[in-house]
């Protein structure tokens, strides 16, 4: 597995705000992002649904836990689920759409991984809430 630096972290972050700050197409930044987080995660896919919530699958919170239920589960034990996680994205406290992560079976994304994930997924949200004005 390819260990990411915190340099490597910090320069997706900043690409993704470029792109989400300069791009008159928001899906471009959708894109963009869902690309980053199957490499970022180590997925076998990853899409992003517009719109409403449908069901409760896991998901991941801004602090890079993971609810499942009511109940946290414990992804530096056990990895992500073995299911669909959600990844929601928000712009100035709306919400846009979630991306739908398709863990890889055995792998532990970590802390910081799952951290740049949420700040990725607020990009998305930021570029579709400036898109909306």
């Amino acid at each position: 597995m390819i260990t990411i630096t915190d340099a490597g972290y910090l320069a997706q972050i900043h690409d993704t705000a470029e792109l989400a700050r300069s791009s008159k197409a928001p899906d471009t930044v959708v894109d963009h992002v869902t690309v980053q987080l199957t490499k970022l995660l180590h997925l076998r896919g990853c899409r992003f649904e517009y719109g409403t919530l449908i069901g409760h699958p896991p998901r991941l919170e801004q602090d890079g836990t993971v609810l499942w239920g009511r109940k946290r589960w414990d992804v530096d034990r056990l990895g992500l689920p073995d299911e669909e996680v959600e990844l929601r994205a928000f712009g100035n406290g709306r919400f846009y759409g979630r991306f739908m992560l398709a863990p890889t079976p055995g792998t532990i994304p970590p802390l910081q991984a799952r951290l740049v994930a949420v700040t990725l997924a607020d990009q998305v949200g930021a570029a579709l809430d400036t898109a909306s004005m």
